[in-house]
Order: C-alpha cells, then structure tokens, then sequence
C-alpha cells in the first residue's frame, strides 16, 4: 500500500461500482466470490498479464450485501501496458469481461502520491428504508430496508446531531486487533424522498467496522420510537456495546462518494491518515 509506485509502473485510478447481492464484500477470501477477485481476474485477463496478479487497492472494503456506486481503487500497471490500454480502450475491455453486476466507469493515471485507501478524506454512504405498511416496492427490495415501524424522520435528525464529531464509536464497531475506533463523523441525516422512502446520509473520514449499520440500527430505534432521540449519545459517551443496537441488513446500504484532496496536498493527507488517532485531550 505504498504511495510510492514501482520503477516501470504507472498508477491508476479506478471509478467502480457494484451490487453487493452476489459478493461476499470487497476483499478476496478463499471459496468466496468478492468484487475485488472479479476485477483483479478481469485485469489480469484484458491486460495480458498470464499468471501475474494485478492486487487493487480501495478506499472502503464493503462487507457482504453492500453496494457501492461511487467505489474509488488504484492498480500499478506496468507502463508499456498502460500506454497499449490507455483509459478508454481498458475500460471497453472490462466491459466485456466484467459480469454485469460489477462495473469500472474511469480508468485514468493518478497523480503522484495517489492512495486509494490513505488519500481520501471522506467517504459517503446512504442507508434506504421503507417504512410503508405494505412494504417495500419489488422493483427496489435489493436495495431499501422495510422497517415494519412508522418513522419519526425529526427524531432520528435529532438523535443524529448528538453523534456529529469526532469521537471513540468502540459502542458501535466491531473491534478488531490493533485498531482505532476513533472517527470524525462530518453528516448524519435523514429526509423522506417524494416516493415515501427515508433515506440517510452518513459521511465521515473513515468507517469502522459494522459503523454505519450500527448506528442505522440505533437510529431506528429513535425513529419509531422505542428509545428517546438522545439515547444515541448516551450508548456513545458509554464506550461499549449495547444489546439494543442491532447491526441492521447490508442491503440497504451504498457507498456513494469518496472524496480526496487537491494533487498537492495527497501525500501530506497519507501521512496524517496513518496516524492512529487518540481522543482529544489523551496521550498519543
């Protein structure tokens, strides 16, 4: 994962999206079918490379059932490849040998000290829900939540200002050797679309894992009211896991948006996103 790209290798970006239905997430696992093993396979292929992985590097591994629409990786490729390939002709050729369910929109050389994962310095995703009596439209089930409770959309905005910062979320993550569970929690929010669906919006530097269907499924709770809108908050300050936050079905959720900063300013954002982070005011 270094920024530093081989001698005879150009770095490029990648646009991807996918519906996470078929994939058991982002990163390969032996026996398991995973986004990341369909293109580093495709690219393998179209680029001629015989035995040689082509690894990917990505801004958010999505677990099992989650989407992504707006999905950023990188690839070293050797440059006389890139330069036969260039950005349009290598991303025809994935078309055809990509399945329909996994998709690359953008294949373009990245800046100097572009990192995938490290450079970005926030991610969006959305969470649908469908709250309607009779359920959820057919046509969108793969991807909108029923939630078999009217929800109060105003509470759960309530709820969700509590959790707005940057804070330890062990009481919403998954923990896991070695790793932070400290982030910076940028946009919490909720709205009603015309055709009845409550859609969230939730953006941050970096997701832990199972964060954002944790909170969801807090916030949830809030919405069809079951727990008061600053019950969030208390189970945050607590700093452990609550048996009442459910970790909600990943279908529901897309990441939507990585963003990154100006070229100039790519590797000073890797170094500061290697950093383990401390809470404010703790020892580093």
């Amino acid at each position: 994962m270094s920024d530093e790209v081989r001698a005879g290798c150009t770095r490029v970006r990648l646009d991807v999206s996918y519906d996470g239905a078929g994939f058991s997430g982002w990163a390969r696992q032996a026996g398991r079918r995973t986004v990341q093993e369909e293109i580093e396979e495709a690219l393998r292929v179209v680029t001629r490379s015989g035995e040689r992985r082509l690894e990917l590097t990505v801004a958010g591994r999505t677990d099992a059932g989650v989407h992504a629409r707006g999905q950023v990786a990188h690839v070293d490729l050797p440059t006389e490849v890139w330069a036969e390939q260039g950005e349009g002709r290598l991303v025809r050729r994935l078309a055809g040998r990509l399945p329909h369910d996994v998709r690359v929109w953008r294949a373009e050389a990245a800046p100097p000290h572009f990192n995938a994962r490290f450079s970005a310095i926030w991610r969006r995703y959305a969470y649908r829900v469908s709250d309607h009596p009779g359920g959820v439209d057919p046509l969108l089930r793969g991807h909108v939540l029923w939630h078999n409770w009217p929800l109060d959309v105003a509470a759960m905005n309530e709820a969700s200002a509590g959790l707005l910062g940057e804070h330890d979320f062990a009481a919403f993550c998954r923990r896991r050797e070695g790793a932070t569970t400290i982030r910076a929690l940028r946009d919490l929010r909720w709205e009603r679309r015309p055709d009845g669906v409550v859609e969230g919006t939730v953006r941050a530097d970096a997701f832990c894992h199972n964060m954002v269907r944790s909170l969801v499924g807090a916030l949830l709770f809030v919405g069809d009211g079951h727990r008061a809108p600053d019950w969030p908050a208390r189970v945050l300050a607590a700093r452990v896991r609550d048996s009442a936050v459910h970790v909600v079905r990943p279908h529901g959720l897309t990441l939507e948006e990585v963003a990154y900063p100006a070229d100039d300013a790519l590797a000073a954002r890797n170094a500061q996103a290697r950093r383990l982070r401390t809470p404010a005011g703790a020892e580093a």
